[in-house]
Parts: C-alpha cells; structure tokens; sequence
C-alpha cells in the first residue's frame, strides 16, 4: 500500500491490522498480548507514526474528538510511536481533519494536505489577535511561540498562542472554505491586518506554507510555518468548575494587582493568591510593604482550594475580561495550572510553586484609633504630597490624628507640604508615617465615597476596610523624625 491517508473504507473493511508509516500489514489477532501489557480487541488498531511523537498527539487533543491510549512511549526523536486508537473515534478524527490525520502517517515523500482559506472581518480579526497576542513572548529560544496559531481545522477558526507560562486559545468569527492548519508571526500578522481596509478579509496557504492575505485591492504574502510544531496548551481535565461573573473577577484582579512585587528576587510574591474557603473567595497580592484583600462570597458551594497565580497572567486576564456582570467566567484547576473559560476565550496559565503566606496572622481587629474620611479629599492631599517624593529621596508622610482633622506634612529635598483635612475620629490622637503611594494605590481602587482607616499605634500597619470587610488593606508605616 503506498503512502496516502487511510480512507473510512479501509478501516471499515480491516480487522486487526497495523499501518506503519502508511503501509499496512497484519498484526496479532484478537487475544495476542502487546507490549504494553494489553490485549487487541476487535476494534482496536496499532498506529505507527514516522513523525516527531508529540505531532500526532497534538492533533488528537487539539481537536477533543480522539480517544486515544498510549501503547508505547513518547519520545522527541522522529522515531516510530505507538498509538492505540478506538476505530470508531479515528474515522471522526480524520472526517473533521479534512485529511490531516492521514499526513501524519504518511511516508516521507508524501505530500501535505495543509491548504487552507479562511475569510474573516479584519474587526474580527483584528479583535482575536489583540487577544492571543498577550501570550506571544517578547522573548524564547523556541522561535515558534513568536507565531499565533490559526486552526481551522474542525467547524470553528481558532487562533492560539502559548508563551509556556501563558496560553490564550480564542474562537475567531468567519467563514471556512478550506481546512487547514498554519503558524504565522504574530508581529507581522498584526500589523498586516491593522493596516487594511476596514472589509473582508481573505486568508489562504498552499502546501509550502505559503501564505496569502488579501483584503479589496491589497495582496500580502508571507511565509507560514507548519502548524503541528506549535506547542499546544495544557490539556485541563475539566471538572466542577468555580463559577462568578466576569465583572466579578475583573473587580477582584483591579482591586489586589497593584500590590504584587516587581521584584523577581521572591516568586511567590511576584504572583496573586487565590483561596477559596467555606465557601468564600478571596485574592490577595502582597509585596512586603503593604497587603491588599478582596473577598467575594461564591454562589454555588465549591471545594477549598488555595493557588498561586502569576502576576502577569492575571494582568492579562483583566485585560481579557469584559466586565460584563452577564458574562460568566469558569475556573477549572489541575496540579500546576488553571483554566479560565470564558464566553469565546480561554487562557491557560502555570501556577507558581510555594506555599502563601499566613495572611489571617498579618490581619488584627483590635485599634486604639479609628478615622472616617471623605475618600476623594484624602486622595487629593496624598495626590499633593507625592510632588515632594522621588525615587530617590522617599521622605515619609507624617499624619498628625486628632479630634477634628488630620494633619499632613512631608519634607523633602524638592521642598516641603503642610496640609490638614476633617475627619472623623475615635480613639486616641496619633502621630504615623507613610509612603502616600502606597496608601493612594489602595484608595484609588475603593468605590465606597467615605473610608475607615484603622491604626494601633505608630509602629504597626494601617487598615483600610469597609465593615463586612469584602476588601481589606494594610499599609506598613515609615520610621520618621519628629
């Protein structure tokens, strides 16, 4: 038999034969033990792939149609691979491949059915590609995650692109009339696109991997890569997901992100902790100089769970989310990543090893000082103190706490500010430092227009929190001179 893919007839009609390389001979009946320990069965068949091991598995989980075991052992040299496939799921594989998963058993001199044409509005395009566009790395030694992956080929266009810490897979509105596979740059890709007229806009490749880009009268050509050596994003088994909506998330991430360390000195804090605990989600961002906490009470009952997850992801997810209060958001977990599923959009991304810190140890209800404050007034005269501040000479501001008001004052080698506004205060009088940046961070993210600040003495943090404590910030003082 010669190397062309293997129609539905010939899986039909064969009983208990193996393909290798596009050849097919017979194999061990029913009963014969195999290699791996198992026996065939009437509709099982042996494939052997003359391909790097991971092309053909990449293809069965891009396409989520296959149910495959491995019989053999994976390897990254071009060497043959064994994989067990159900017969019935192989044919469904290769209908929706338009061909694909015949290539990839195919000899060396056989030719590859990679043509594709897509036609999509470049504002659609242009859309899908900002999205997928935040997992492209500014930087790999792996010149293919440069690329975004168009996949076009089962019923829906799909652009993806994996940085190794990040995947973004989103689902692209168009029109197929050829299916196809192709990995295009995904600098060049965008800028393409962003230059065309505002129409429909027509993709299409041969079998070299040449690509055409045409929209109205303008013709780009540029040249693909093949999409099966595109890294495919974790496969998450998906179980009972954490639901809220995408508002929800949004507003969590806006309200903690700023506290995250730009330091790469300790990993842990360059990331957000995501608890979940009877019931209640919380995430929290710390840096070493302040903590922010943001709660939210989930609507369906869910597992207790504690994950850290990049800074950077969930910096890209806020980006991502909508803020739409009707848009549903699900969060799936496996060891080592976490899935976020949104309406068209998913993203994959690596968890950071470590265990957070004992947040609830940090956090005290006990102050001997109590100030209610207009929240725009206050973040107005921080606003004043920051002219004072550089990074080079980060004087402290000195809060003055009495009956009436709170006095301000900062000095500096740019100069100096006295400043006081009215408050509200119980408790004693007291005299504290401060970064303002730090409190202005934590004030600017708070929707409420009045904010109580908690204070125990002059050596132990500020709390910002509302009564049911659905956010909750703390603030290390500065030592300063009186």
């Amino acid at each position: 038999m010669n190397a062309s893919p293997v129609s539905k007839d010939t899986f039909s009609f064969v009983h208990s034969t193996e393909i290798i390389c596009g050849k097919e001979v017979e194999a061990p009946g029913p009963g014969i033990p195999e290699t791996s320990g198992r026996t065939a069965g009437p509709v099982d068949r042996m494939v052997f792939f003359d391909r790097p091991s991971r092309t053909f598995p990449t293809l069965c989980q891009r396409r989520k149609t296959a149910d495959f075991n491995v019989c053999g052992a994976f390897s990254t040299n071009p060497q043959a691979i064994i994989i067990r496939l159900r017969i019935y799921d192989f044919i469904i594989l290769y209908a929706q491949a338009g061909g694909i998963a015949g290539t990839c058993c195919a000899g060396p001199g056989a030719k590859k059915e990679l043509n594709m044409k897509i036609i999509c509005q470049k504002a659609e395009l242009m859309k899908s590609i900002n999205i997928v566009s935040k997992a492209v790395p500014s930087k790999t030694t792996m010149d293919i995650l440069y690329c975004i992956l168009i996949d076009a080929t089962v019923d829906t266009i799909k652009f993806t692109a994996n940085d190794m810490e990040l995947g973004i897979e989103t689902i692209v509105q168009g029109t197929i009339e050829e299916r196809g596979l192709i990995c295009l740059d995904a600098k060049m890709f965008g800028e393409i696109v962003r230059k065309l007229p505002d129409s429909a806009v027509t993709i299409t490749t041969d079998d070299r991997l040449q690509t055409v880009i045409s929209c109205e009268s303008a013709v780009f050509r540029i040249s693909g890569r093949d999409g099966l050596e595109f890294s495919p994003l974790p496969s998450i088994e998906k179980g009972e997901p954490v639901e809220l909506t995408e508002f929800s998330l949004r507003e969590l991430i806006r309200q903690t992100i700023f506290s995250i360390s730009a330091s790469d000195s300790n990993k842990i804090l360059t990331g957000e902790c995501l608890q979940i605990k009877d019931n209640d989600l919380r995430l929290i961002a710390l840096d070493g100089h302040r903590v922010a906490i943001r709660s939210l009470t989930l609507t369906e009952p869910s597992e207790d769970r504690e994950v850290i997850i990049p800074g950077k992801s969930m910096n890209e997810l806020f980006k991502i989310l909508s803020g739409e209060t009707k848009d549903i958001v699900r969060l799936y977990f496996t060891q080592g990543n976490i899935l976020f599923e949104l309406t068209d959009t998913i993203i994959v991304t690596r968890l950071i090893d470590g265990k957070y810190f004992r947040i609830d140890q940090m956090i005290s209800n006990d102050f001997s000082t109590r100030v209610t404050v207009n929240k725009q007034e206050l973040i107005s005269a921080l606003d004043r103190a920051l002219l004072f501040t550089s990074e080079s000479d980060k004087r402290p501001l000195v809060l003055s706490i009495t009956d009436a008001e709170m006095g301000m004052r900062i000095q500096s080698a740019l100069g100096s500010m006295d400043d006081s506004i009215a408050i509200a205060k119980s408790g004693k009088d007291l005299m504290i430092g401060f970064n303002p940046k730090f409190m202005l961070d934590a004030l600017r993210v708070i929707d409420d227009e009045e904010v109580s600040l908690y204070f125990q003495n002059a050596k132990a943090p500020c709390f910002i929190r509302d009564e049911q404590q659905s956010y909750i910030y703390l603030v290390l003082p500065v030592n300063f001179v009186s």
